[in-house]
């Protein structure tokens, strides 16, 4: 094994590097990637759609669609006010409105779920 010393950021690290031959590699290689898929974690659903998400943090002003109307892209969802000026906040595809997880009046962060297509 040797040791180096190596400079990132103007901080210096003491790496400790061992040797090996390419055959054990390999082995070592495989016996690790078969034991990942042994292990691989239970895959949990996924809602389906796309959650449309506050740009920035304001106060939702109206609400314009409703659970389980039609929408097409670019349509107005709801507008947010934030810092005295209205945005409105706009569907990127068209689609079916899954959930609306706001209402008028509500105080939202900035990348909170607005509504669910």
């Amino acid at each position: 094994m040797k040791t180096y010393e190596v400079t990132v950021n103007n901080k210096v690290y003491q790496v400790s590097v061992e040797e090996v031959n390419e055959a054990d590699s390999k082995n070592k290689a495989i016996a690790l990637d078969n034991e990942n898929k042994k292990e691989e974690p239970v895959k949990t659903p996924v809602l389906s759609g796309i959650e449309v998400k506050a740009p920035m943090p304001g106060t939702i002003i109206s609400v314009l669609v409703q659970l389980g109307e039609t929408i097409k892209a670019g349509q107005v969802l709801c507008v947010l006010e934030a810092m005295k000026m209205e945005n409105e906040i706009v569907a990127p595809e068209d689609g079916t409105i899954q959930e609306v997880m706001v209402s008028k009046g509500m105080a939202v962060e900035a990348g909170a779920s607005l509504v669910r297509l």
